[in-house]
C-alpha cells in the first residue's frame, strides 16, 4: 500500500538563560506523541535545555535510543527520519576520526555537524526532523528536510523557545494557551490545508521544508 511513513516523535524547550526545564514538562511532552515512537524515550536536560525523544526503533534496534551525544558529550541530537546514504557518510566520518557509540544515521548527522556545521544539512539525503544542542555555543539547532516530509513546530513564550513534531506535544509544554489564528482558518478553508509558516495557533509556526532554524541568545534565526 505505498511506502512505510516512519515516524519518531521529538520535543524540546530552550530557555535564554540558565534554567534547566523541568522533566516532569518534557514526559508531558512525550506522551502527547507516544503514538509515534512506542518503542523507547529518552531524555536530555542540561542548563537551559531539556530535550524529548519517542522512538520507533528501525536502525540499530538494539544499541540506538535517543538523545545520542557525541565523543565528549558537548553535542546531543534528536533526529525523527531517515537518512538513506548515511552508510556513506558513517564510513567517510570514520576515516575522518571520529568514533561511533551507535550504528545509527542519528549519531551521523551528529558527527557531520561537528565536521561542517549548520551546513550538515547540505550532505544529507532522505527524511529528518533534526535538533541538535551545541553545548559549548549554548545553541539549539533545528533542521527539516527539503520535501517536508518530518513536521516540526515551534513557539516563543515568555523567552522561552518550545519545539515538537505534533501540535499536541507543545500545547502540552506552553505556559499561556495560544488562540485560533483565524486567517490560518480562513486560508485552510480557501486552500484546503495551512500553508507554512502559519499554523491553526496564533503565535505556533511550522518550520518549512528545507529550512534550519537556531536558537541562540534568546533569538529565533530561520535560513
Amino acid at each position: 500500500k505505498g511506502a512505510i511513513n516512519l515516524m519518531c516523535g521529538i520535543c524540546g524547550i530552550s530557555y535564554s538563560d540558565t534554567r534547566t526545564p523541568e522533566r516532569s514538562t518534557l514526559t508531558a511532552m512525550t506522551r502527547a506523541i507516544l503514538h509515534r515512537g512506542p518503542d523507547s524515550d529518552g531524555f536530555y536536560t542540561d542548563a537551559g535545555v531539556g530535550l524529548g525523544m519517542r522512538r520507533l526503533a528501525i536502525i540499530d534496534v538494539a544499541g540506538g535510543d535517543q538523545p545520542i551525544p557525541n565523543e565528549d558529550e558537548s553535542m546531543w541530537i534528536i533526529f525523527n527520519g531517515e537518512s538513506h546514504n548515511f552508510p556513506d557518510l558513517y564510513a567517510d566520518l570514520v576515516k575522518r576520526g571520529h568514533e561511533f557509540r551507535t550504528r545509527t544515521d542519528s549519531e551521523c548527522i551528529l558527527h557531520l555537524y561537528e565536521e561542517y556545521g549548520d551546513d550538515c544539512v547540505h550532505h544529507l539525503r532522505g527524511q529528518a526532523a533534526i535538533a541538535l544542542w551545541d553545548k559549548k555555543k549554548k545553541k539549539l539547532f533545528l533542521a527539516r528536510d527539503r520535501m517536508g516530509k518530518k513536521p516540526i513546530y515551534y513557539s516563543v513564550q515568555d523567552g522561552t523557545f518550545y519545539f515538537a513534531s505534533e501540535l499536541s506535544a507543545l500545547l502540552a509544554a506552553l505556559p499561556h494557551r495560544p488562540e485560533i489564528d483565524l486567517e490560518a482558518i480562513d486560508l485552510y478553508l480557501s486552500l484546503q490545508y495551512i500553508p507554512d509558516p502559519l499554523t491553526v495557533y496564533r503565535g505556533v509556526h511550522k518550520l518549512p521544508p528545507a529550512h534550519r532554524l537556531t536558537w541562540q541568545d534568546g533569538v529565533v534565526k530561520i535560513e
